[in-house]
């Protein structure tokens, strides 16, 4: 069930975020300063096929040119474990990323990797080509799916590789 006033996110009506905008949030804000952030654990965060796994029930809402989406993120290291839920917000009219947080993990007061693996997600997103079918994001992630009808997943189930 989507929160009140949200809608469920949707290829067509999530914000555009940009490479520049990802730079210029990560570069002014002091969450995501150390090194810890700015070293393995992001570039590891930001990989495509952890953030494409696990992100799912994905919403959107508006408020003039302030954006807020949401999203839950199955932990990497225990599928069945609770999903985190991350939140960004950004203002599309000035094309900036006002915040991105996890509000669930034991680091998510530093800038987690959670929250790199949503705006990574959203990045991609914006990238995605244009199509004439709409890909709706309120489903379970491919993480949490561990388990219950399946009993493992291949690396090629997780992520699609290009074929050439």
């Amino acid at each position: 069930m989507t929160e009140i006033g949200f809608v469920k996110a949707q290829s067509d009506n999530l914000p555009k975020i940009d490479a520049f905008m990802m730079t210029a949030y990560f570069a002014s804000n002091p969450d995501f300063m150390s090194a810890e952030i700015k070293g393995v654990k992001a570039a590891r965060s930001e990989r495509e096929s952890y953030g494409d796994s696990a992100v799912g029930y994905v919403q959107v809402k508006r408020e003039g040119n302030i954006c807020v989406v949401r999203a839950r993120i199955t932990p990497e290291h225990n599928v069945h474990q609770k999903c985190y839920a991350v939140q960004a917000i950004c203002d599309e009219t000035e094309e900036t990323i006002i915040s991105v947080q996890c509000e669930d993990c034991a680091a998510h007061l530093g800038g987690c990797k959670h929250a790199i693996a949503f705006l990574a997600w959203l990045h991609r997103r914006s990238e995605d080509p244009p199509s004439t079918s709409t890909e709706c994001y309120w489903k379970k992630s491919k993480l949490a799916s561990i388990g219950t009808q399946l009993k493992f997943i291949k690396a090629k189930d997780i992520c699609s590789v290009p074929k050439h």
